[in-house]
């Protein structure tokens, strides 16, 4: 799960993307490391300078050649493990503390396999950042895989892509995909990103191992970061794996770490549906809704709208027509915000005309493709990270999980009542995550969690279950979004968030509104 914080379509053809410590101490190591084999990493110097050569996309290229960034190459073992093997460069950017520095904030913008060099470069233009940007060095890296970082995993060809060959993160549960499919899934992410070794090592726990060589290098004694959505993951499974390398971690938007892949989707699907009913009663009270005028009507109209585009794409002005899959992920991803809902709304209207391309370019913006009709590696990057994490189920079980899934957002049903596969059962390697994790991490902090009440992607319960799990602080967020810290340009929660980072200040359950 990714920060889509708001849509901008009429003017431009990209998502404006934006949720948003000396030397080291010898590094505190994980279970069955080896902690000489990994000096060599360490304590490797980044070599800072400009950014030039390091964007990978259109957007980045924009945000990248901003004045005051700086850039570097950090190496890292493919296989921790095997740290005297194969070795993988990951992107990293750096925004300089503007005043009396504490050390260096690492900020991951979930996904998982967003930019996270972008996302610390838009972080430090925001309002509400400025108290933390004086006393921090902002810190993006791109995960191993993606972006600026190399080796980089690629599975499908362009050609694949546009017909709609690989899903939206959100809907890596319970996918109606034949066994052909999954097997050409996995052989091509291998053929493509490297080799078998290259993609079994692009789950989480590869990636907690990172983020520890990051703030080593960076020559800091402890790490603060920043994570949302699927960064909030990250977060746990770092304060899991070295707790006593934590000052401070905000996790915003955070998911439950007792919960295996049937019960998180069930959650998210639940938690897209009831935002699909707050903009459907939005829609409707505003008049000429394409949903129609009954908010209790809506799922039913919606099911009328883009259950056809299955067998007949609609037009637009592009080179292909809108189908099924695209227009159900244009809703998803305009679900995320409620800035984005007169957008998606304009874009139903146009589809009641038989039109779709609005819809088109919400999800071909979300799925980053170029000018040219080529794609990033982001969706590639989740995919990916998925599948190294979540746990393996037999399509009786897949197919249980989906019935499941579209009893909690009936919206998403597209009413053929097909079986359903584990997009990875054909990948290399078994995952390395599963759940629950982060549980009784002893030595750790006191972390804060940030929750909105009505998060789709991540739902409410999910933030108020990582923060009992951590034994963190817990702000939650009355509004209608997918996470708060600093895109939401809110001084209550911005606050709430600078004092922790800043003075360690943590509170117990504090509310702000949006």
């Amino acid at each position: 799960m990714s920060r889509h914080p708001r849509l901008r379509l009429l003017t431009t053809s990209t998502v404006l993307l934006g949720l948003i410590a000396g030397c080291a101490t010898p590094p505190a190591t994980a279970v069955g490391s080896d902690p000489a084999s990994l000096d060599a990493f360490h304590t490797q110097e980044l070599a800072f300078g400009p950014c030039a050569g390091y964007a990978t996309t259109e957007s980045d290229a924009t945000v990248l050649g901003a004045d005051g960034l700086e850039c570097a190459r950090l190496t890292v073992p493919l296989d921790y493990d095997a740290p005297a093997g194969r070795t993988a460069e990951l992107g990293v950017l750096r925004v300089p503390a503007t005043g009396d520095r504490i050390g260096s904030l690492v900020v991951n913008p979930g996904g998982p396999a967003k930019p996270g060099m972008s996302y610390a470069a838009q972080l430090a233009g925001l309002p509400g950042s400025d108290r933390i940007t004086e006393r921090f060095d902002l810190v993006g890296f791109d995960m191993r895989g993606t972006g600026a970082s190399t080796p980089t995993v690629h599975c499908f060809t362009d050609d694949e892509r546009r017909a709609d060959l690989l899903m939206a993160t959100f809907l890596f549960g319970g996918e109606s995909w034949s066994e052909d499919v999954t097997r050409h899934a996995a052989t091509s992410c291998a053929a493509g990103s490297g080799g078998a070794d290259v993609i079994s090592h692009l789950g989480s726990r590869d990636t907690v191992r990172d983020m520890d060589v990051l703030r080593a290098a960076l020559g800091d004694d402890q790490l603060n970061f920043l994570g949302a959505s699927y960064g909030t993951r990250l977060g746990a499974v770092y304060a899991e794996t070295f707790p006593r390398n934590v000052r401070s971690m905000v996790l915003d938007g955070g998911m439950d770490p007792d919960l295996g892949i049937r019960d998180r989707m069930v959650q998210q699907y639940a938690g897209f549906q009831r935002s699909f009913d707050a903009m459907a009663t939005a829609c409707a009270a505003a008049g000429s809704c394409p949903l129609g005028d009954d908010p209790e009507q809506a799922t039913a109209r919606f099911q009328e709208l883009v259950r056809p585009l299955a067998d007949d794409p609609v037009p637009t002005g592009r080179d292909r027509g809108l189908t099924y899959r695209s227009a159900v992920e244009a809703v998803l991803f305009a679900l995320y915000s409620q800035d984005n809902w007169p957008t998606l709304v304009r874009g139903l209207t146009e589809l009641t005309a038989g039109r779709g391309d609005l819809l088109l370019a919400i999800r071909d913006m979300a799925h980053e493709r170029q000018s040219d009709g080529s794609w990033s590696t982001f969706i590639e990057g989740a995919f990916a990270t998925h599948c190294n994490d979540r746990e393996r189920l037999t399509p009786d079980q897949e197919t249980a999980m989906r019935r499941e899934m579209l009893q909690a957002a009936p919206f998403l049903d597209d009413g053929r009542g097909s079986g359903a596969r584990d997009g990875c059962e054909h990948w290399p390697a078994d995952p390395t995550l599963g759940s629950p994790y982060a549980t009784d991490v002893d030595g750790l902090p006191q972390t804060l969690v940030v929750s909105v009440t009505g998060d789709p992607a991540s739902p409410h319960e999910g933030g108020v279950a990582l923060a009992d799990t951590l034994g963190s602080g817990l702000l939650t967020v009355e509004g209608e979004r997918h996470g708060a810290v600093l895109v939401a340009g809110n001084s209550c929660v911005d606050d709430v968030v600078a004092d922790y980072l800043v003075d360690l200040t943590v509170p117990d359950h504090a509310r702000c509104s949006l």
